[in-house]
């Protein structure tokens, strides 16, 4: 009898991936890594095939004027997580996905995986790493570069992966 696959689900903060592959990386003065667009079918292709990725959460700031980015999102697989956004006081959109992205990985969607790949470099889901290693459900963290990540994420070294060095698979090409 042929063992079932464990049920792979990974949750996105799309923020910070795409701030931490299209910000231009300084180190020294000297630029390290030059922005970079994230080809984001590419990118579902790649959780399908190094994680065995099954659903893909991906929680973004809602903007209704990006339907037809929303519509592309959903047909290369991706299951969206909107989160309403507001404007500053500069006018600058923000829509932060982190509440979103916790209360989907550790109780909406919780039951129905075995195992979680979490897509963020940001400290803030120090909190959820802990308790999927507590409750052997974290498979891996993807952080967009190795220059952005923040030091509370250095006791989970050993689930660590950076897309930084698959650039060549998942940059958009013109």
């Amino acid at each position: 009898m042929k063992k079932e696959q464990p049920k792979i689900y990974a949750f996105i903060d799309s923020q910070n991936l795409n701030l931490g592959t299209s910000k231009n990386i300084v180190k020294h003065g000297k630029a390290v890594y030059k922005g970079w667009k994230l080809d984001f079918k590419r990118f579902r292709k790649y959780l399908t095939d190094k994680f065995r990725v099954r659903k893909a959460f991906l929680c973004i700031g809602y903007i209704k004027q990006n339907e037809s980015l929303y519509r592309k999102l959903t047909s290369y697989g991706y299951d969206l997580v909107f989160k309403p956004t507001v404007k500053d006081s500069f006018g600058k959109v923000k829509g932060n996905v982190d509440a979103e992205l916790v209360l989907h990985a550790a109780k909406i969607q919780y039951d129905k995986y075995d195992k979680a790949v979490i897509v963020s470099g940001d400290g803030d889901f120090y909190c959820l790493h802990e308790f999927l290693v507590k409750n052997k459900k974290l498979l891996g963290i993807i952080i967009p570069n190795d220059k952005s990540e923040s030091s509370l994420l250095k006791p989970f070294q050993k689930y660590k992966t950076f897309i930084i060095f698959e650039k060549s698979k998942l940059e958009l090409k013109p």
